[in-house]
């Protein structure tokens, strides 16, 4: 398997709750990001009001910035919705798409892949989260996974594969706590690849990073790299905390150093 250059991406969702402290914790995280990284590529994806700002503040792209969703048109009236010419215009190079707890709210797959269409027909990074919400004993979850993969990647051509980041974010581990082991991270990642090479082509799917998303914290992510082998994290509630993301951010170049791509 191809080595990838981990993919840090803090995924802040609807926090902080002003302006003032979306750009604090921004300027303690790049300010303890003190050089730009040679072996990682940090990320992070602010609400939507404030991204203009946070850009603002990132005039080296030490830290890019990601969007938490898109609309998949790009223009008209479509009161609320935000399409990729407007993110790419504030600085977005990255995109989540089909994160679980829009997913449930009703968003079906069909939009799901109406999204990645327009991220990638702008030439933009997608990320593309997959998970399912509870596991048994039969590996029943593997066709949720599938299922959702199949959905997201119809009508994506091999040549855009460089441009898609597979998330893998159980749902039952999402804010609860619980974490995959570093083992079921591992197993999913090669069904991910596997399910890419039969789909496409074995070196389209080494051009794809697979993240793991679900409770990533500094305690577990040392391992979730050394032996579940993905190629970076989606971290919710840890990003929040300025001196624990960064912590897993040097966690993986660290790695990465010593696991050159």
């Amino acid at each position: 398997m191809k080595k990838h250059t981990p993919l840090i991406v803090g995924n802040w969702k609807m926090n902080p709750a002003t302006l003032a402290k979306a750009k604090k914790l921004f300027i303690d995280i790049r300010n303890k990001v003190q050089h730009r990284p040679q072996y990682t590529k940090p990320v992070v994806a602010p609400p939507f009001p404030f991204i203009s700002e946070i850009e603002r503040l990132a005039p080296s792209r030490r830290i890019e910035l990601a969007a938490q969703d898109v609309f998949f048109e790009s223009i008209g009236a479509h009161t609320g919705e935000v399409s990729i010419p407007m993110l790419k215009s504030v600085g977005v190079s990255m995109v989540i798409v089909g994160h679980s707890e829009r997913r449930a709210r009703g968003e079906s797959d069909e939009e799901i892949y109406r999204d990645v269409q327009a991220v990638l027909n702008a030439k933009t990074t997608v990320i593309i989260c997959v998970g399912e919400k509870e596991r048994d004993a039969h590996g029943n979850y593997f066709s949720v996974v599938e299922a959702q993969l199949r959905a997201a990647l119809r009508d994506v051509a091999a040549k855009d594969l460089k441009r898609v980041v597979i998330a893998y974010e159980p749902v039952w581990a999402i804010g609860t706590g619980k974490t995959a082991s570093a083992e079921d991270a591992h197993e999913m990642k090669l069904f991910i690849q596997k399910l890419l090479t039969d789909r496409f082509s074995r070196r389209a799917a080494d051009t794809v990073r697979v993240l793991y998303g679900g409770s990533v914290n500094k305690r577990n992510a040392a391992e979730l790299l050394h032996v579940g082998g993905v190629d970076g994290f989606l971290i919710g509630g840890a990003s929040l905390r300025a001196s624990e993301f960064v912590h897993i951010i040097n966690t993986a170049e660290e790695y990465a150093k010593s696991h050159p791509a």
